[in-house]
This record gives structure tokens, C-alpha cells and sequence, in this order.
């Protein structure tokens, strides 16, 4: 999750930019969801009020197919408790190297029945990618 860091940089930065800092780093690691309000004070000046929304996304494939894919990739790249795979999740940011993403296609194609063709398995760069092509493979097998 991003955070801003003003506390190495304490010279840099006036004490009231480094308590906006504080607050921001705050918010955005407040594990809440929908509109938190808040109010900074300039001296008695002026108020300044942000708003932050915390965007919820989804996959479009089913929960299921998702958190399959999720636990494949967890174990093929032996990612760590600590670490949230999502949908949004890149095989590469987690580690992965072209021949783990081959290992993962073919963790997907055992798990699934299917076969993922080349030039599929070489656009997938996602947790989202992966499920989106194993519904639709599943789908059209199926048919």
C-alpha cells in the first residue's frame, strides 16, 4: 500500500507538512472502507478538507475461479502469508520469472481441465487475466 515518508526527511519538511504527512500515512493504512473526513489546521489560517474514498475492485470472473487461481499462484511462487495476492495481482510484481508463469499455466490447466494455447498464456500477466481466460475456456468447453 502506498505511504508517504516525511519522517527521514524531518530537515526537508516544516513541522505542519510532516503532521499533513502523519495523517495521510493514517488514512490511506486504515483498514476502512468508504468516506473518512478529515480536517488540517495551517496556523488558525485557513482549514483544508480531504476526502478519501477507498476504491473497492473486483474480477470479473466468479469468486471461486478467482481464489483457485489465487492459490495456485501463492503456491507456485511460494508467496508469503504476508503478502495479498488479488486480482489485480502481477505474477511478475510477485516474483515470477517467464518459466514460473509457465509452471502457473500449467497449475491452471491441471486444476481446470483446459489447455491454455501460446499466444493465450503469453497475454496473461494477471490473477484477473488468468481467471477471465480459464472461465472462458471452461465455457466454450462446455459448449
Amino acid at each position: 500500500m502506498a505511504a508517504f515518508n516525511g519522517a527521514s526527511s524531518t530537515n526537508l519538511i516544516a513541522p505542519r507538512q510532516l503532521t499533513i504527512i502523519q495523517a495521510l500515512n493514517n488514512i490511506i493504512q486504515a483498514p476502512t472502507s468508504g468516506l473518512k473526513m478529515v480536517s488540517f489546521s495551517n496556523s488558525g489560517r485557513s482549514n483544508l478538507l480531504v476526502s478519501f474514498r477507498r476504491l473497492q475492485t473486483s474480477c470479473a470472473a466468479k469468486p471461486e475461479t478467482v481464489e483457485k487461481v489465487c492459490n495456485i499462484v501463492r503456491t507456485q511462487l511460494a508467496v508469503k502469508d504476508n503478502v495479498i495476492v488479488t486480482c489485480e495481482s502481477k505474477f511478475v510484481e510477485l516474483g515470477a520469472d517467464s518459466l514460473d508463469k509457465v509452471e502457473i499455466v500449467m497449475g491452471l490447466e491441471e486444476e481446470f481441465g483446459i489447455t491454455v494455447g501460446e499466444e493465450s498464456a503469453q497475454s496473461i500477466a494477471t490473477v484477473q487475466d488468468a481467471a477471465d481466460l480459464i472461465e472462458k475456456l471452461v465455457e466454450k468447453n462446455n459448449a
